[in-house]
């Protein structure tokens, strides 16, 4: 199974602001959407919390401390390890790790594959995503589109895999 990464994130590393995303970008959300149709998504309870509601045509898997915590029309797990473990053995062919900051730290060494949205700004986050060696990724895909009337801020579509 593969392990992907699913991140936005702006030129400092921010991905979040206040329990939301800190930017407005339409060709994101729907590149998102195509990208997770289908899979398994992997996420802590705050990034959750910030969805919400659970998206269709996917598998949603919340990893949460709290023994007790319910989150609706997910599944809550408590470790990733375990979340990946599950996946695998359910027949996932890629799981979508999506957030937030702690889940990206624990997924990050694990990880085969990040889809990264690189947003052309820098945002007042209070949500990082942990540093990473570009040097140990190949860029398979590169795609530039400016700032629109539906995109707040330029962004970079890049799709990297792990050097073996």
């Amino acid at each position: 199974m593969i392990i992907s990464l699913l991140v936005a994130m702006d030129e400092k590393r921010g991905i979040g602001s206040r329990g939301g995303l800190p930017w407005h970008i339409s060709s994101d959300l729907k590149r998102f959407k195509s990208i997770t149709q289908g899979h398994h998504i992997i996420m802590g309870r705050k990034t959750w919390e910030s969805i919400g509601t659970p998206l269709p045509g996917r598998k949603m898997v919340v990893i949460s401390n709290n023994q007790n915590y319910y989150a609706e029309g997910c599944e809550v797990m408590h470790s990733l390890r375990n979340t990946l473990d599950l996946t695998r053995e359910r027949g996932e062919n890629e799981a979508f790790i999506i957030g937030g900051g702690q889940i990206f730290a624990q997924a990050l060494p694990l990880a085969d594959k990040i889809y990264l949205t690189l947003v052309r700004t820098i945002t007042p986050a209070d949500t990082y995503f942990p540093y990473y060696d570009p040097s140990e990724w190949i860029t398979l895909r590169r795609e530039m589109l400016p700032a629109s009337e539906k995109d707040e801020y330029a962004t970079e579509f890049l799709e990297l895999n792990r050097k073996r």
